[in-house]
């Protein structure tokens, strides 16, 4: 269950403030994959980070009794001068047992094949060697909840399909929050859906379908 009581963000503008959401009040079901549907700028991304703890609302609160994931792929919180050895320990460390560390390090190296590269500074990376790190890293990881922002493959066809192979084998045992451009990705892996209208007014969809075409008509509109 993850419940959002009383939520407000905004952002300050050379226009004024700008509120992507308002005294926001609603309940997650447990063991749903969940589908945030929206315009540009609705404020998913938004909320996907509110919920995983990066980002904070102005007010109220989200209560949770599960575990959940910072966004899958993430590879903006490394920290450039180390290793990608040395930045999987240090994650390792909070997320996973002392007896656990060098397994979930392991997986990493094997999973985001950078060979050599593994054990240089991350400013070394480019940038897809560092999503295949950060993929990497995100799926080393069990959680109740995986929040998913359009990062779902990353590298060459076959670093794709390997990406996209381990991506289905967590929705058989975990749950997703995501945001994505494909509708055809929501559908698949979703069970349900929240819309995010113009007005920024939340709508639950205990049907992703339904939510998409709600979408497309406000969209068309």
């Amino acid at each position: 269950m993850i419940k959002i009581e009383n939520l407000t963000k905004s952002y300050k503008t050379p226009k004024g403030r700008h509120y992507v959401f308002r005294d926001l009040n609603i309940e997650l079901p447990s063991g749903k994959s969940i589908a945030l549907i929206g315009r540009n700028g609705a404020g998913k991304s938004t909320l996907l980070r509110m919920i995983g703890g990066i980002d904070r609302p102005d007010s109220g609160k989200i209560i949770t009794d599960k575990s959940i994931s910072w966004p899958v792929g993430l590879a903006g919180g490394f920290q450039g001068s180390l290793t990608g050895r040395e930045n999987v320990k240090f994650v390792a460390r909070l997320y996973a047992t002392k007896e656990t560390v060098k397994a979930k390090v392991a997986f990493v190296e094997e999973f985001a094949e950078l060979g050599k590269y593994f054990d240089m500074p991350i400013k070394t990376y480019s940038s897809g060697m560092r999503s295949r790190l950060g993929f990497g890293l995100s799926m080393a990881f069990k959680f109740d909840y995986y929040l998913v922002d359009e990062v779902m493959a990353v590298g060459d066809a076959r670093f794709k399909q390997k990406c996209a192979d381990l991506f289905e084998e967590k929705s058989r045992e975990a749950s997703f929050i995501m945001v994505s451009h494909s509708l055809h990705s929501l559908s698949k892996y979703c069970d349900v859906a929240l819309f995010i209208g113009r007005d920024n007014k939340v709508l639950f969809f205990e049907n992703v379908d339904d939510a998409i075409k709600t979408y497309s008509n406000s969209e068309a509109n």
